[in-house]
């Protein structure tokens, strides 16, 4: 016996546990059925054990395969990322990228960057997916996302690239007319717009300065799933409602609208570039990732104005 491990067999072994079926892991890494299958019996042959149940309708994993697929998988994706890095330093990033971003925040601070990102990387593809629902990167598949959370999946790979901040706001015309809320238990009865997608509930949690807490449920004329439709009956003064750092400021640095509740900070999230934990991240999408921290992790939205 050969004392140089089989890696081929052990990589094949991998994509197989991995996809559920030879056919499946054959078509991943672009070779015959017969291949797979040779070098998976060829490894169990090394091993001196199974590692599947084979019948005509179902692949499962012995006992003894399961207790060796992760350290194959492991093998396996540190087999990708050192072609991966060694890539980077002779090929530039090239091929399609599948980017799932929030609408207003894409269209406010992704879109504008685009021209600069296809200039300094021409031979990258971006498929720019903008919506304010949550995406299942790995069911849809996606390469990687931009989202606004408290906390990112745990199944997820995040990088953090700045903090986004929610505030409370209303016009100076709504103020004047019903008056400044000076407590978050006085938000209760008035009319406040909600937006549907906030990650944990539909409860607005205050803290104080202090450290209090305070949870109100907003009631109002409208509930959107997109924050940007909150606008318009914000200048008309028909109502308060939440909206995060990125579209607010420069309303509140015109004074169109007012921040509330000053000594009372609303949830204080971040941007995260997010990836699928099972791959492993190619040129592409560390250069994509190394882009939007570069350009995004001192942002021009900042509020108050530094």
């Amino acid at each position: 016996m050969s004392k140089l491990p089989d890696f081929e067999g052990l990589a094949m072994f991998a994509k197989v546990a991995e996809e559920g079926s030879f056919a499946a892991a054959a078509r991943v890494m672009s070779v015959s059925v017969p291949t797979v299958s040779r070098a998976v019996a060829r490894l169990e042959e090394r091993l001196g054990g199974r590692l599947f149940n084979r019948t005509s309708r179902q692949l499962s994993l012995t006992e003894f395969g399961a207790s060796m697929a992760a350290k194959a998988g492991d093998i396996y994706r540190q087999a990708e990322e050192v072609e991966s890095e060694a890539q980077a330093l002779s090929v530039q990033p090239r091929g399609q990228v599948r980017l799932a971003i929030p609408m207003s925040f894409g269209l406010r601070w992704v879109a504008p960057l685009m021209p600069q990102l296809m200039r300094q990387y021409p031979e990258l593809s971006v498929d720019l997916h903008l919506s304010d629902a949550s995406v299942d990167l790995i069911a849809e598949g996606f390469d990687a996302a931009l989202r606004i959370a408290v906390m990112p999946d745990s199944s997820m790979v995040a990088r953090r690239i700045c903090a986004v901040t929610q505030y409370l706001v209303a016009s100076p015309g709504y103020l004047q007319a019903h008056g400044t809320p000076q407590h978050p238990r006085e938000l209760t009865g008035r009319a406040c717009m909600s937006y549907a997608y906030r990650a944990r509930s539909q409860v607005w949690r205050f803290t104080h300065e202090d450290g209090t807490e305070e949870d109100v449920v907003p009631s109002g004329p409208m509930r959107v799933t997109n924050s940007d439709a909150l606008l318009p009956a914000l200048l008309e003064g028909l109502a308060i409602a939440e909206l995060p750092e990125f579209i607010a400021s420069e309303y509140l640095a015109d004074g169109r609208l007012v921040a509330l509740l000053p000594q009372w900070s609303m949830t204080r999230g971040g941007l995260y570039f997010v990836t699928p934990s099972a791959r492993t991240r190619p040129v592409k999408i560390k250069a994509l990732s190394d882009f939007f921290a570069q350009h995004l992790a001192d942002p021009a939205w900042r509020w108050p104005k530094p």
